[in-house]
C-alpha cells in the first residue's frame, strides 16, 4: 500500500508528534498545559447555540445544502451585509460570496482550482500550513518567501525573480498573521494591489483573526484597496470571532470568477454545509456582537499576564497587537536548540506545551508559537513551571 507522491512531498506535521509526546506525559500523571494548539477554549456565545438546536430540528434542514435555497441565500447575504457593515466593502451576496466548510477548507481547494504542475504559489514562510500543503496537495510549485521581524513578517516582493514571477499563479497573504501575530495597515494592501498589477497572479488573502484585535489596532481588509476585487479573494471564519472553531463555517469574498471556479471546484468534492449551522451563522453575524468584545477582553488580559510573566523570569517576548498567539524567539539558554527539540523539553520537563515554530515552515527555526488557550491561572503555573526549566543548571 504506497501513499500517493504529493503525501510524501508534504512536510512532517509536527502538531502530530506534540500531540503523541502530550499524550506520553499524560499517561504518566503528568499535567500539561497546553498553550499549543490555536483552538479557542471558550463558550460558543448561547444565542447561536440555541439557533444551532431550533434550526436542526426544523423540517428539510437534515437534507442537502442547495446553493438557491431561501437559508443558503440569506447566509450569502448575511455574509455580504456584514462586509458592508465592518469593511465598507460592497459585494454582490449572489456572485461574490462563497460559504466555505470552514476558511481552512477554502484555501487548500483555491490551490486545488487553479495550480497546475508548472505553476508556481507565491507562500510567505513561516506562515499557516494550509498555505503551503494546499499547494502540494494540489501539484503546484511552491516558492516560499521568507518573512521575518526585521521588517515586520511582511513579504520583500522586490526579491523575486522574474522568472519566478513569471511562472506564479497564486500568493497568499494573511493578516493579522499566523503564527507570528504580524499586524498590517491598508497601505500595505494597496501596495501589494499595485505590485500585482499585470502580472496575472490571484492573490488569497486568509482574515482569518479580523476581530481579535487589541488596543486601538483595527485590521483592514484587502478588498477595502482599489482594484483588489479584479484579482483577488478574502477568506473570513467564524471559528475564532465566536468560538464556532469546531462547527467549520466561514466564507469567501471578492472576485467572482475565481469564486465561480473555487465553488465549481467543490462541488466535485462536498455538498454543502449542514443548513443547522448556517442559521446559526446569520444568527451569529446579525444577532448581539457583545460576545466578541468579551472574547478578545479575556485574550487581552492573558495576553498581558503570560508577557509581563514572561519577562519578568527573563523571557523577552513581543506584545502582538493581534490574534490569540505569542511569536516568541526561543530563550538565549535553549538558543541551540531547533524549536521542535525546545517544544519536546517545555513538554517533558515542564508541563507545557507550545507550537514548534517549523511546524510553519523552515523559516519558522529559532521561534515557537504560544497560545492563549489557557485562563489566567493556568498561563500563571505554566510561566512558574517555565521560569523553574530556565533556573534549571545546564
Amino acid at each position: 500500500m504506497h501513499e500517493a507522491n504529493r503525501l510524501k512531498r508534504l512536510p512532517p506535521y509536527l502538531f502530530t508528534v506534540i500531540d503523541q509526546l502530550k499524550k506520553k506525559e499524560r499517561k504518566k500523571g503528568v499535567d500539561i498545559i497546553d498553550l499549543g494548539m490555536g483552538s479557542p477554549d471558550q463558550p460558543c456565545p448561547k444565542h447561536v447555540i440555541e439557533e444551532l438546536c431550533r434550526a436542526a430540528k426544523a423540517d428539510g434542514n437534515q437534507r442537502y445544502s442547495r446553493v438557491d435555497g431561501e437559508l443558503e441565500t440569506k447566509l450569502r447575504k448575511t455574509a455580504a451585509d456584514w462586509y458592508k457593515s465592518r469593511f465598507d466593502v460592497d459585494l454582490d451576496p449572489d456572485e461574490e460570496v462563497l460559504p466555505l466548510i470552514g476558511s481552512k477548507e477554502g484555501i487548500a481547494h483555491l490551490s486545488l482550482a487553479f495550480l497546475n504542475n508548472d505553476d508556481i504559489a507565491l507562500v510567505p514562510n513561516p506562515g499557516y500550513p494550509v498555505h503551503f500543503n494546499g499547494v502540494i496537495m494540489a501539484g503546484g510549485i511552491l516558492y516560499n518567501i521568507p518573512i521575518s521581524e526585521d521588517n515586520g513578517f511582511k513579504p520583500k516582493f522586490e526579491t523575486l525573480s522574474p522568472e519566478v514571477v513569471k511562472m506564479a499563479k497564486l500568493l497568499f497573504l494573511s493578516y493579522p498573521h499566523n503564527p507570528t501575530a504580524a499586524v498590517v495597515d491598508i497601505k500595505f494592501f494597496e501596495d501589494v494591489i499595485k505590485w500585482l498589477k499585470g502580472k496575472n497572479i490571484i492573490v488569497g488573502h486568509d482574515l482569518a483573526y479580523s476581530e481579535i484585535v487589541f488596543g486601538n489596532y483595527k485590521a483592514p481588509s484587502m478588498l477595502q484597496v482599489k482594484g483588489a476585487k479584479d484579482i483577488g479573494i478574502e477568506f473570513h471564519t467564524l471559528s475564532k470571532s465566536y468560538n464556532m472553531a469546531g462547527w467549520r463555517i466561514g466564507f469567501a469574498v471578492g472576485n467572482r470568477d475565481i469564486l465561480k471556479t473555487l465553488a465549481k471546484t467543490k462541488s466535485y468534492i462536498d455538498f454543502g454545509i449542514f443548513r443547522g449551522i448556517q442559521a446559526a451563522a446569520i444568527k451569529a453575524l446579525t444577532g448581539p456582537q457583545e460576545c466578541i468584545r468579551k472574547t478578545v477582553d479575556t485574550y487581552e488580559k492573558r495576553r498581558d499576564v503570560l508577557v509581563k510573566g514572561l519577562h519578568e523570569i527573563g523571557w523577552e517576548v513581543p506584545v502582538p497587537k493581534a490574534t490569540f498567539y505569542i511569536w516568541a524567539r526561543i530563550p538565549l539558554k535553549y538558543s541551540a536548540l531547533t524549536s521542535m527539540e525546545f517544544a519536546t523539553l517545555l513538554i517533558e520537563e515542564a508541563g507545557v506545551a507550545v507550537a514548534p515554530g517549523t511546524g510553519f515552515g523552515e523559516f519558522g527555526e529559532g521561534y515557537v508559537r504560544i497560545a492563549l488557550v489557557e485562563d489566567e491561572d493556568r498561563i500563571k503555573e505554566a510561566i512558574k513551571r517555565i521560569k523553574r526549566l530556565l533556573e534549571m543548571e545546564g
